[in-house]
């Protein structure tokens, strides 16, 4: 190569990373707006006098509505070139909504502000995935994935401890007001990539040059490929038995006076999003060196034994084991999930609405969880609701296992038919 080939792919080198600091910034702060108050909220309403049977409902009204926007969510950021402009939308959506809950504490008034804001927030998943897709294209999917959970996972630990203190001095009001501020820094991170750096046919998955370049695959893809199956009842059987269990292990930390409702769950997030860092660039490279399966397989095995040490330990330092569990966990899925799904739909022009697909089946599990666990809490105490979490949660590593001889093969065709 000569001196001024090497000259201009250093320069577009530096040309093209720039972009994506914008990028990881705006995975750093979307992180504590997107769900509003979050984990917060039992605590909140606990305060206002609600029970944990309502509380789980509420919950769940949220999660039910987050499920149902997903999907034509995806197929939207596969069919907008606006994808910028989406983004900017469903954050001031998760502010107004948040926003509510200060106005009143209203049941409906609250189910409305839930639903709003798990809405919005569900959606913005696919518009990250395929922004950051058009930006690196598939070969750098996996490790930009990485880096975004990595920054995602660190803007949480910065939006829980900041809430955990300032809602211990100033109450949970503040909580609020933060997730606003990191609203209006993730709306400047994304107005700051160039519209013009996204690939849109990349961004979607479809095929950029060869033989069916102008082609888009047909909707039925998502109910044809079974690898795609087996990934979402996975999921939702996981996420059935992990939603419930931060919220309900800080109200289960606060019912016994274990610590103040603001303090107490800041630091279960604290711990958990600590552990996530590591895990997520941990992830990026076990993918690429030994494919999803076994990372994937990990992340359930670490739910049950979850669910084990939560039922046993309800104690402040019982926070350290079950969220570094959940750390691990959730760690290696925020990378391995998308990236699997992206390979395995590439060339179809269907990545987003797959990935929503997928994130319908997590959200199916997790809509019905606070609902699942409020009522077992409220009829038979804390202890068997986390030991019924973690049982649901073993239906996930019993599927992945027993369809490994399907999941394996269609992983290593997918590799070899996108290069990654």
């Amino acid at each position: 190569m000569s001196n001024r080939q090497q000259a201009r792919g250093a320069a577009a080198a530096r040309s093209k990373g720039p972009r994506l600091w914008p990028l990881l910034a705006l995975n750093f702060f979307m992180a504590d707006f997107q769900a509003g108050i979050g984990p917060f909220l039992g605590v909140f309403l606990q305060a206002h006098g609600w029970l944990d049977g309502l509380i789980g409902t509420v919950m769940t009204a949220g999660g039910i509505a987050g499920m149902l926007v997903i999907a034509p969510a995806g197929a939207l950021v596969d069919a907008t070139p606006y994808k910028r402009l989406c983004i900017v939308l469903l954050g001031i959506c998760t502010i107004l909504g948040s926003g509510l809950l200060l106005l009143s504490q209203n049941f409906w008034v609250v189910i409305a502000s839930q639903v709003a804001t798990a809405a919005a927030g569900t959606a913005i998943g696919p518009a990250i995935f395929g922004l950051t897709l058009g930006l690196v294209r598939q070969r750098g999917f996996n490790r930009q994935l990485g880096r975004n959970q990595a920054a995602n996972h660190a803007g949480n630990v910065a939006g829980a401890a900041l809430s955990g203190y300032l809602g211990y001095v100033y109450g949970l009001n503040a909580v609020f007001w933060l997730a606003a501020g990191f609203g209006v820094a993730t709306i400047a991170s994304v107005l700051a990539i160039p519209a013009d750096a996204v690939n849109h046919r990349a961004a979607r998955g479809a095929k950029i040059e060869g033989d069916g370049a102008g082609e888009i695959g047909g909707l039925d893809i998502l109910v044809k490929h079974k690898p795609l199956l087996i990934l979402g009842a996975a999921l939702c059987c996981f996420h059935l038995g992990n939603a419930a269990m931060l919220p309900f292990y800080g109200l289960a930390l606060v019912a016994r006076g274990a610590g103040d409702p603001a303090g107490s769950v800041a630091i279960t997030i604290v711990v958990a999003q600590a552990v996530m860092v590591p895990a997520s660039l941990l992830a990026a490279r076990l993918v690429e060196r030994g494919g999803s399966w076994p990372v994937l397989l990990v992340s359930f095995l670490a739910l049950p034994l979850r669910g084990v040490i939560a039922a046993l330990v309800t104690a402040r330092w019982g926070v350290y084991p079950v969220q570094i569990l959940d750390g691990i966990g959730a760690g290696l899925q925020s990378v391995a999930v998308p990236g699997l799904v992206a390979r395995l739909l590439d060339g179809s022009g269907r990545v987003n609405v797959g990935q929503g697909a997928v994130m319908t089946l997590q959200a199916l599990g997790a809509a019905v969880s606070p609902l699942f666990a409020g009522w077992i809490a409220q009829l038979f105490g804390y202890g068997p609701m986390f030991l019924a979490l973690g049982g649901v949660a073993l239906v996930s590593s019993v599927l992945w296992l027993g369809f490994a001889p399907a999941l394996k093969p269609a992983e290593r065709d997918a590799d070899a038919a996108s290069g990654a």
